[in-house]
């Protein structure tokens, strides 16, 4: 379909009176608006992308009139710290929305277009929910490039808000509902016409009444076929052009032929007429339609609900004590904030007055307020239940907890997992041999009976259209990912789902992971107290995420906190950073007693006496050891659980720990875990999972940490927890983010149901179209009656699809949700 040929040959707007530019695509002229529309053509065959003129199948948005626009935006630091978020490195992700994509033509010019930026790593475009997702490196590109570059091919680009998810939900509701509702009154208007013809209301041979009744049925199935069907034309129109098939071919054939052969029949006054089968047969698809974009958006209701929990203005504290009213997006690092109480919180940071209750059953599913104290973690998007507060701001934007599992949920809508592809294939296959079967059934008839040819091949390519089969893997996949993410098991890569159903092995991490620790002594090394030593290290542990790091500032009083400068972090050493100009380090004994890396140790400053630090984190300076601090391992509260599920369902599993083997060996006992593997480096984790994987084991793998890093990468499922690192959340396919371990083997039944309720519907749709097409293919099908049995088998599979999650799991009570349910 060659679009713009009446118009703007980019955007299709109409060409001014005269003198229209003209842009030089492929070497050829063509008429243009505007400046702008002559800038979009020419910069897009200058990429060599001038294929998209052919591919597309709606005209492109006309670029904006001032270039730069949307990028001088984004580049502003306060807003593009909402759509930027940091993945180590160099390495940023932004997932924004994109207005203007129109077709998989976009998709292709939009992930060839950025892609083609120094510095883009990958492009990700979802035409169906219009967001894409850039990876780039931040020192070569930024995000402001990559909206200009968006901008110049006519497309605009948003921050990923509340506003604008709302917005973009509500106008595919609202597009999805004109077309279905403009389906159903003309399709009950021209049965109420058909049925005066069919029941003998109306003499059939009065001709001039029978063809005022056509006529009249024509005129209310028009506005059905070119309003409300037009999306199946357009789909059918984009496969056909990118040499593809889909569902939309056979459906929109369909519709196209009962049109016109009953305008030809009523132009010539034929026996009969299909305006009410074409009517019925669009409302039909358009229901089931509807009703998989409904359980869609149920699914994405995690997103939207999160996304909207962060408020968008906070009462900032000035200087001189008053309030100023801001955009939350303009908060920073060290502001402090005053939340009333009901309220919700703006950002990530810590509690600054002495107690407060607070809801983050938005986030953790725990339904009681909790009780903070002066230092606490406060998370943005929780409520207020009894305050005011003062919160000095620690994490804005991306950085915060609410973003991450925003970003992390948008990630998995983004992909397209292997089942689905492979689903699409099939599809695909399917729809061919429909199309072949509907030329076999016309031949076949028209030897037989040409005058029953017409109605017989339309009944075959109704009763037998794909659309149960293609809806079959989506629609179960889509409901398990949103009943997982409700339930605050993140599914970041969907091809996760396939393999946790199938998993034989678990292998946990010990530390952080099925355990977690509790400061139990503190012992001073030198002429320091004990407050004294803890404050110090309190201080430096602010920044780490590690669980020892976490337990020391859990223990410190947030008051006797200091600043630290040139803070540093070193993987399976510690953390180090200037306090009042001396500097300091923090974490094992190895690390912490040695100056410089390849530098001798220091010596202990107590001398030949010193105990044993075997197990123990030591602050020291450049003199020696200041203070040890010895902690207390314990069995996470529902690591017990989880591992007895597992090996109910006969999942082996294994431990693999740095730890010393004594510390493993306990734990293991305590679990009735009978394989573990103790002073286990990064490396001797691979090498387990390999051999593991090299006897056909399916492998789940679950840690928290940086070292657990490489073994997350080349699990088949890799789980990280939400409060470990952000390494090890990127090298993971599914993050827990409310830490349950024993979300694990309840997600492992979800993704089974998943993958039988997957073989049910495909089983279904198979069983349903070996039963029907024969049926349609002999005549015994009326078009109308194969309309309906159509969109019934597809209605099935949406319903059966929502079964996934509603089923109890073990223990009979439901399992906790991240969001409320009526979210």
């Amino acid at each position: 379909m060659t679009v713009g040929t009446q118009g703007c040959w980019h955007c299709g707007e109409p060409l001014p009176p005269a003198n229209a530019p003209q842009a030089v695509v492929g070497g050829v002229a063509h008429d243009v608006c505007c400046m702008g529309c002559r800038a979009a053509a020419e910069w897009i065959d200058t990429l060599g992308l001038a294929d998209y003129y052919r591919l597309r199948t709606a005209p492109a948005r006309r670029p904006p009139a001032t270039a730069g626009g949307d990028g001088a935006i984004l580049a502003r630091p306060e807003v593009a710290r909402q759509a930027v978020r940091d993945l180590g490195g160099e390495r940023r992700e932004a997932v924004v929305l994109v207005e203007g994509i129109r077709c998989s033509a976009c998709v292709w010019l939009i992930e060839r277009g950025v892609g083609s930026l120094e510095g883009v790593a990958s492009v990700e475009v979802n035409a169906l929910s219009q967001r894409a997702r850039f990876v780039f490196e931040g020192t070569r590109c930024s995000l402001a490039q990559i909206v200009d570059a968006l901008a110049r091919m006519g497309y605009r680009a948003e921050p990923l808000t509340a506003t604008a998810l709302t917005d973009a939900r509500r106008r595919e509701n609202r597009a999805a509902l004109k077309r279905l509702a403009v389906a159903g009154i003309g399709a009950m208007q021209a049965m109420t016409f058909a049925s005066a013809l069919y029941f003998g209301a109306i003499d059939m041979q009065d001709i001039a009444t029978r063809d005022l009744f056509r006529w009249l049925a024509f005129l209310t199935a028009t506005p059905v076929v070119l309003y409300s069907a037009s999306s199946f034309f357009a789909g059918a129109v984009r496969t056909l052009v990118a040499r593809r098939l889909s569902v939309d071919v056979p459906v929109a054939l369909a519709i196209a032929l009962i049109y016109a052969a009953s305008l030809v029949m009523a132009l010539r006054g034929g026996a009969e007429v299909y305006f009410d089968s074409v009517s019925m047969f669009v409302f039909f698809l358009l229901v089931g339609r509807y009703a998989e974009m409904r359980a869609r958006h149920r699914a994405g209701d995690l997103t939207d609900a999160l996304a909207r929990s962060t408020p968008a203005f906070a009462d900032r504290v000035r200087a001189d004590g008053t309030l100023e009213r801001i955009a939350a997006l303009e908060l920073v690092v060290g502001d402090r904030v005053h939340v009333a109480a009901g309220a919700r919180i703006p950002a990530d940071g810590v509690l600054e007055t002495a107690r407060c209750r607070v809801d983050e059953s938005a986030l953790t599913g725990e339904s009681a307020p909790l009780v903070k104290i002066r230092g606490g973690a406060l998370v943005a998007g929780s409520v207020v239940v009894e305050g005011p507060l003062a919160l000095r701001v620690e994490r804005v934007g991306p950085d915060t907890v609410v973003a991450g599992i925003v970003a992390l949920a948008t990630r998995a809508q983004a992909a397209r997992p292997r089942l689905a592809r492979a689903g699409e294939r099939a599809a695909a296959l399917f729809v061919g041999r429909v199309l072949a079967l509907a030329a076999i059934t016309a031949a076949g008839w028209s030897f037989v009976d040409p005058l029953r040819a017409f109605e017989a091949t339309l009944a075959v390519l109704v009763v037998s259209c794909p659309c149960a089969f293609a809806l079959a893997v989506p629609a179960a996949l889509t409901r398990a990912l949103g009943v997982l993410a409700q339930q605050g098991v993140l599914v970041v890569r969907p091809d996760a789902i396939e393999n946790l159903a199938a998993a034989t092995h678990v292998i946990f991490d010990k530390t952080g992971t099925l355990t977690d620790i509790a400061l139990h002594g503190v012992e001073p090394l030198r002429d320091v107290d004990r407050d004294d030593a803890l404050a110090l290290a309190a201080s430096l542990a602010r920044g780490s995420r590690h669980p020892a790091a976490q337990a020391i500032e859990a223990a410190a009083s947030n008051e006797a906190l200091r600043p630290v400068a040139a803070w540093q972090s070193h993987s399976g050493g510690g953390v180090e950073g200037e306090i009042e100009g001396r500097k300091l380090r923090l974490g094992s004994p190895s690390f912490a007693l040695t100056r410089d890396p390849g530098s001798t140790s220091l010596a202990l400053a107590n001398g030949p006496g010193s105990p044993s630090l075997d197990g123990a984190v030591v602050l020291a300076d450049d003199t020696g050891a200041i203070a040890a601090f010895h902690f207390a391992e314990r069995v996470r509260f529902d690591a017990q659980a989880a591992v007895a599920a597992l090996a109910a369902e006969g999942v082996a599993i294994e431990i693999a720990s740095g730890d010393v083997r004594a510390k493993v060996a306990a734990i293991a006992a305590r679990l009735s875990v009978p394989h573990f593997i103790a002073g286990a480096r990064p490396a001797d984790k691979l090498a387990r999972l390999a051999a593991l994987r090299a006897e056909g084991a399916r492998v789940i793998a679950v840690g928290d940490g940086i070292n657990d890093a490489p073994v997350l990468a080349g699990a088949d499922v890799a789980i990280a927890l939400a409060s470990g690192t952000e390494i090890a959340q990127a090298s993971s396919d599914i993050v827990l983010a409310n830490g349950r371990l024993a979300a694990i083997p309840e997600a492992r039944d979800l993704a089974r149901h998943t993958l039988a309720v997957l073989r049910q519907n495909q089983r279904w749709a198979m069983a349903y179209n070996l039963a029907v097409v024969p049926l349609g293919a002999l005549g015994f099908v009326p078009p109308w009656l194969a309309a309906i049995g159509m969109s019934v088998s597809s209605l099935v599979v949406v319903l059966n699809a929502l079964r996934i999650g509603r089923r109890k799991r073990r223990g009979g009570t439901p399992a906790p949700k991240l969001v409320p349910a009526a979210a």
